[in-house]
């Protein structure tokens, strides 16, 4: 009975925690983390909506000049408020073509800076169908906004038109 007794009577000695080892994985996985991380690059193009009360406006005697890259099904029309359609380019099996869209703006490019009151005009209007996707609509803007060129040995990106608006495609 005696030895009963005693036994409960010890306490445990206290158990120290270990945490060394602990400690070591955290100082070599933290910088390892944070180094592999994939941080999110978000882009933003600002667009140039129509005010709210735009439709109830005075109109000038001659609108100013518009530029119009209309995304249909099977092609991109360009067009102005001053001459109508500038040109058609047709869909090709790859989709649309970009780069002859590219190629036909600097050429309109080109012809507004001959002329005295139009050489600085930066903006133009992209109008799509209900059903366009996303995709050649980004596409479009990347092609209007500016193109590259080299100059002096160097790569350059010159630009077209940067000041997009959307809108609404008239229907056919």
């Amino acid at each position: 009975m005696a030895l009963r007794r005693r036994n409960r009577g010890e306490k445990h000695p206290a158990v120290e925690l270990n945490i060394t080892a602990f400690m070591n994985l955290m100082v070599v996985l933290v910088p390892f983390l944070l180094m592999t991380a994939v941080f999110s690059h978000l882009t933003i193009l600002e667009l140039n909506l129509p005010a709210a009360d735009s439709g109830n406006a005075d109109k000038p005697k001659e609108p100013p000049y518009e530029l119009r890259i209309t995304i249909r099904k099977n092609a991109l029309n360009l067009s102005d408020n001053r001459v109508g359609l500038i040109k058609s380019i047709p869909k090709t099996d790859k989709g649309q073509n970009y780069a002859q869209l590219t190629e036909t703006l600097k050429q309109i490019k080109a012809r507004l800076q001959q002329n005295e009151l139009l050489k600085d005009k930066s903006n133009a209007t992209i109008l799509l169908e209900p059903d366009t996707p996303y995709d050649s609509l980004v596409q479009v803007m990347d092609a209007s906004r500016m193109y590259q060129v080299w100059q002096d040995g160097e790569l350059i990106n010159a630009e077209l038109f940067p000041d997009l608006s959307i809108g609404d495609a008239p229907k056919l």
